[in-house]
């Protein structure tokens, strides 16, 4: 290393610990990628298309640098750089999977259950996942959406005060100013129907370094506020996003985490077991293992249902209760999620239910003599 390299290695090292540097240094292009990586003939395919009209290509320096430069079966990698596959339609593809097109009952306002609704607050993301539901829309311009845009929102909240849970989703939320973030969060909070307050982020998995003690202190204020983060792999608990969780823990966040079980990612139990119990020693619940919903051009990273139940299955009764989340399917047209899992009931006859334990002894229940 030269002095002159030397003598500028402090403000390179300070400007890539800022969020702010962070995505003004995102990978973006193509030829970008392929400078940090060597990319198999079909991930500069997808690249390309991704670069020309597909979901855009956005990797922060950070998470780019937990991608194994030379290996396209990392896991990290697979979930962020592009891939040919993304040009298949297979059998049950859709652009809208959640059939949010049909439940917006105001603009940026999706109600899909009685007594909730997700808020666009932004259409940009600190990272793209090659597997996001809204690849339709994410990225494609306005980012942080204005409180003029908000209005009817807002107006369609103040009127219906069965909604008490909204969910603060895009894009990503954290990737907005403080300035805006908070803005949003205080607006919201004028309406006395709502209770609970999400904010759906993958920002402490790509981009830890925006959670700031700034961050953290100026939303305090708000709670009862939710985190749902989206870890998918232990190798994204690093210790700048175990430092994230923290700080949210300790700032009276809860922090819950939602994982999509993705193929050749973290399809197997050894590694859901090493990531379901890394987020619980840093405080945040495994909350949902998510069958990844099909949004076209992602097949090649879903796996069949029977994979996550099979999984569900050996985790069960190896894992802490607090550290097994529930296996849901987010159905097709936006009508609901449902748990899936294995059956333990092996029969019923009259009061007696018969199970077979994660042990695989069969147990007998009773059912208390009466009614019913």
């Amino acid at each position: 290393m030269s002095e002159t390299e030397r003598a500028h290695l402090p403000t390179l090292v300070a400007d890539a610990g800022d969020w702010r540097w962070q995505l003004q240094h995102a990978v973006t292009t193509t030829a970008d990628l392929a400078a940090h990586l060597d990319l198999t003939p079909d991930e500069l395919a997808g690249a390309r298309a991704a670069e020309a009209a597909g979901l855009p290509l956005q990797i922060t320096p950070y998470y780019l640098g937990l991608i194994a430069k030379g290996d396209p079966g990392c896991p990290i990698r697979r979930q962020v750089v592009p891939h040919a596959d993304e040009l298949v339609n297979a059998p049950g593809d859709l652009a809208d999977p959640l059939g949010e097109v049909a439940h917006e009952v105001a603009p940026d306002l999706i109600r899909r259950y009685p007594d909730r609704a997700l808020l666009f607050a932004t259409d940009r993301c600190a990272v793209y996942c090659r597997f996001c539901t809204r690849s339709r829309l994410v990225g494609a311009g306005g980012g942080a959406r204005s409180a003029e845009r908000l209005a009817p929102a807002f107006a369609y909240l103040e009127a219906n005060p069965e909604v008490r849970d909204v969910i603060v989703s895009g894009g990503d939320p954290l990737a907005m100013s403080t300035e805006r973030l908070v803005a949003l969060v205080t607006r919201l909070r004028q309406i006395p129907s709502i209770e609970t307050i999400r904010l759906a982020t993958r920002v402490p998995v790509v981009l830890p370094q925006r959670v700031t003690d700034e961050l953290v202190k100026a939303l305090r204020p708000h709670h009862p506020l939710w985190v749902m983060t989206h870890f998918n792999h232990p190798r994204e608990l690093t210790m700048e996003a175990r430092a994230a969780l923290n700080r949210l823990a300790d700032g009276g966040f809860p922090v819950m985490n939602h994982t999509v079980l993705l193929r050749g990612v973290n399809d197997d139990a050894a590694t859901l077991a090493a990531l379901f119990r890394g987020l619980v020693r840093e405080r945040a619940r495994p909350y949902y293992l998510l069958q990844t919903d099909p949004v076209r051009g992602s097949s090649h990273l879903r796996t069949p249902l029977d994979t996550g139940i099979r999984l569900i299955g050996e985790l069960q009764g190896r894992l802490s209760g607090i550290a097994l989340p529930k296996l849901i399917v987010d159905t097709p047209g936006g009508f609901g999620k449902v748990p899936v899992g294995p059956s333990y009931i092996v029969a019923r006859e009259g009061k007696m239910t018969r199970f077979v334990s994660p042990r695989g002894v069969e147990v007998e229940y009773w059912d208390p003599p009466g009614e019913g």
